[in-house]
């Protein structure tokens, strides 16, 4: 560890004397380039991420000076995964500016890639806003190059974030507007129920009875065979006892639904917001009688 260390600094100070020395300026930044990259590699090896960072760092430089862009942005991608262990916000930084140098030479498919990974950062560090800001960027780079599936991945995240942020209004169109798209793809229809349910969820936050009776009437058209799926019985169900004002009825219908498929995190943490707006009505009426 402590002799990979040592040779790192020593590939980094031959390249700083590269780079301050006298030399042809195409060649000083080539050889420098060089050493920068191998000192980063026996810092990685010693897993000093700190230092390795910043040699790739350099290394981009250098290839900036030698107008190398997709060498640049490559070696910033290089900076972000060793930054990925130490620092959350340095590894976005880095990433950043090497989904510009990939837009700048048109390599749209690669901004897209690294847009996503940012939107993923975010996640992790529970930044929802900014997420949504990458992944909304991802889905608009990955259509314009017709990839379509991770598009949708995008696109969902977005829905799902917007959703937690409390922001309904564009998570259910989001959620119904990859339903539409789905529906005319043989390979992307079996997650149409799936979406209408999220959608459908998204409506129960909002409380209004009369807008989920309409969204599933939109649903069972949108899908005929909606109609006599788990997804859209629970939602109708859970609708029925919204308009009711039973929370208990909610509640069973969710543990029906629940003992055979496995609700996730998110339609659970969502569910109980439903829950407590409807727990909130319930406690109202109980108050005037």
């Amino acid at each position: 560890m402590a002799d990979q260390e040592a040779r790192g600094e020593e590939f980094e100070k031959k390249a700083e004397k590269k780079l301050t020395g006298w030399g042809f300026f195409g060649s000083k930044f080539e050889d420098a380039a060089d050493l920068f990259d191998k000192a980063a590699n026996c810092f990685k090896l010693a897993k000093n991420w700190e230092r390795a960072a910043s040699a790739y760092k350099k290394l981009a430089n250098c290839h900036l000076k030698l107008e190398s862009k997709h060498e640049a942005a490559s070696a910033y991608v290089d900076a972000a995964n060793c930054y990925k262990k130490i620092s959350a916000q340095d590894a976005a930084e880095s990433l950043n500016q090497a989904v510009n140098l990939f837009l700048e030479i048109g390599r749209l498919n690669m901004a897209a890639r690294y847009c996503k990974e940012l939107g993923e950062i975010y996640e992790q560090e529970q930044s929802f806003d900014k997420a949504i800001d990458y992944f909304e960027r991802a889905a608009d780079l990955f259509q314009s190059e017709e990839v379509t599936t991770s598009a949708n991945q995008c696109k969902q995240k977005v829905a799902q974030f917007a959703a937690q942020l409390e922001q309904y209004p564009k998570a259910i169109e989001i959620f119904e507007a990859i339903a539409r798209h789905s529906m005319n793809n043989n390979l992307l229809k079996y997650s149409v129920k799936g979406l209408l349910l999220n959608a459908g969820i998204c409506q129960l936050c909002r409380g209004d009875v009369v807008a989920i009776t309409n969204a599933l009437e939109k649903y069972q058209d949108l899908d005929p065979s909606f109609s006599g799926s788990r997804e859209c019985k629970l939602l109708a169900d859970l609708a029925a006892s919204m308009d009711e004002e039973d929370v208990g009825k909610f509640t069973d219908a969710i543990k029906e639904f629940d003992s055979m498929t496995r609700l996730d995190p998110w339609k659970t943490t969502l569910l109980l917001r439903a829950k407590n707006v409807l727990k909130a009505k319930e406690e109202e009426e109980d108050d005037l009688t």
